[in-house]
């Protein structure tokens, strides 16, 4: 059954080609953005949460029919209207499928700030305590990080983890934790330290600064070591700056806009954004995260209006995903081969806020004895979203088993993907179907064809 939504309304502004004037307690959006959906529906087939409910009101039309009522004072932001931005996760399919260019997110975000305002800590309000505190006071902090993950590190390692689960002392702890504790990947040894400044191998042909991001650092190290042995590879000198921190999205998606403004300043300091100078000496910035990459290229939207935004700008427009950067530059050609069947999910914040959609396929197809086939409904959101598998866990569940069982049809031995959120969420919900299936980051595979130093999880 489809949902009936409320009557646009006949507010003049409403339906006159000038911007409304929201009134001193609505959100702070510029409404020609809502006047540029012309409701045609063709962003229903690419919206995760309508693709599984089929209601109108979980459609991005839908959505944004909701926001434009209670902006034009005929609709109230009652439960059942928060419930269904709740539920949006923000993935940008919808702009990527609007012939009209809606700048859905544009939209969503300062209304959720507004909804933020009304009602403090509301989009993280099904969480937890402990929840609350690793979200916010951990996952942003690489250290933390791998800190808190050493026991997990030490459970895996000596089999502790697998006998807890055998004799099943992990069904004692209450279900959020052991939804978190079953997100947790295979994780590896760390690095621990790379040096500040790695000098290019073969004729110098650029100089960019790697960005580590938290989480993706603590539980997937190897990932950020094989991006920065790519680069070398592909003749670039890599900087690390020691002082760098978190992009800020963590805290920017549950509408914290003040503490996502402080790491982004932080990180314009760090990569020395107001040198402009100096900074010209950069190529580029790496993230090899999709969504800590549309977080940093976003800095610009983040702190307008605040006396940081001309060094944002400077410090955004150097941003480049790893993908994008070698197909741009020229990749070397990988030369071992890596001989196994393999699909590619598209990242949300990678395929749709970022438009990069060929150079991570181009990258692994690179590969020789690597066979890249292509995944059914591959831009659909695997429910990761960021903490959307925290707040919203029994849509992100049913999203995560469609795409794992879409990527178990395409009987691929590995599945690429470039953002962690994705990996923990696609990881997790194979472990039930075929855990034998390699998921990784295309710079991984990469690395490997490089080096020749092949994965066990390929060896086998």
């Amino acid at each position: 059954m489809k949902t009936e939504l409320p009557v646009v309304s006949t507010n003049p502004h409403a339906n006159s080609s000038a911007p409304a004037c929201p009134s001193a307690h609505g959100p702070k959006l510029d409404y020609e953005l809502v006047l540029d959906c012309v409701h045609c529906g063709l962003c229903t087939a690419s919206c995760p949460t309508y693709v599984e409910t089929s209601n109108e009101a979980d459609s991005p039309r839908g959505r944004i029919y909701l926001m434009r009522n209670v902006i034009d004072g005929t609709l109230a932001l009652d439960d059942d209207v928060k419930r269904h931005l709740d539920l949006c996760l923000n993935c940008r399919a919808c702009e990527t499928a609007c012939p009209s260019g809606v700048q859905y997110g544009r939209i969503l975000e300062p209304f959720r700030e507004f909804m933020a305002e009304a009602e403090p800590g509301r989009q993280v309000q099904t969480l937890n305590a402990l929840q609350r505190f690793l979200l916010f006071h951990v996952f942003p902090y690489r250290w933390r990080n791998r800190v808190s993950l050493a026991p997990a590190r030490l459970m895996q390692w000596t089999g502790l983890d697998w006998l807890t689960e055998k004799i099943g002392l992990t069904r004692l702890l209450p279900q959020s934790l052991r939804a978190m504790k079953q997100m947790l990947p295979a994780l590896k040894p760390h690095y621990g330290y790379l040096p500040e400044v790695l000098e290019p191998e073969g004729k110098p042909r650029a100089r960019v600064a790697l960005f580590l991001g938290c989480v993706a650092d603590a539980l997937y190290p190897e990932t950020n070591y094989a991006t920065a042995k790519v680069l070398q590879a592909n003749g670039c000198e890599v900087w690390i700056p020691r002082n760098q921190g978190c992009c800020g999205a963590l805290h920017y998606h549950a509408a914290e806009e003040a503490p996502a403004r402080e790491f982004a300043a932080h990180n314009c300091e760090a990569f020395g954004a107001h040198d402009a100078a100096r900074f010209a000496s950069l190529d580029a910035i790496i993230t090899n995260a999709a969504g800590c990459g549309y977080q940093l290229k976003d800095y610009a939207h983040m702190m307008h209006n605040t006396p940081h935004a001309e060094v944002a700008a400077r410090f955004q427009s150097k941003v480049r995903d790893i993908s994008e950067f070698l197909m741009a530059l020229g990749p070397v050609k990988p030369k071992h081969p890596l001989k196994l069947k393999a699909t590619y999910h598209d990242a949300c914040h990678l395929r749709h806020a970022q438009q990069i959609f060929r150079q991570p396929r181009a990258l692994l197809e690179m590969i020789p004895g690597l066979e890249l086939i292509p995944l059914p409904e591959s831009e659909l959101c695997c429910g990761a979203a960021g903490s959307y598998n925290l707040t919203q866990p029994e849509m992100a569940d049913r999203l995560g088993k469609r795409k794992s069982a879409n990527i178990v049809s395409t009987k691929a031995r590995a599945l690429f993907t470039g953002n962690v959120g994705c990996l923990m969420q696609i990881t997790r919900h194979l472990k039930a179907i075929d855990p034998n299936i390699w998921c990784a980051h295309p710079v991984d595979a990469l690395w490997a064809s490089y080096s020749g130093e092949i994965p066990k999880e390929v060896a086998e």
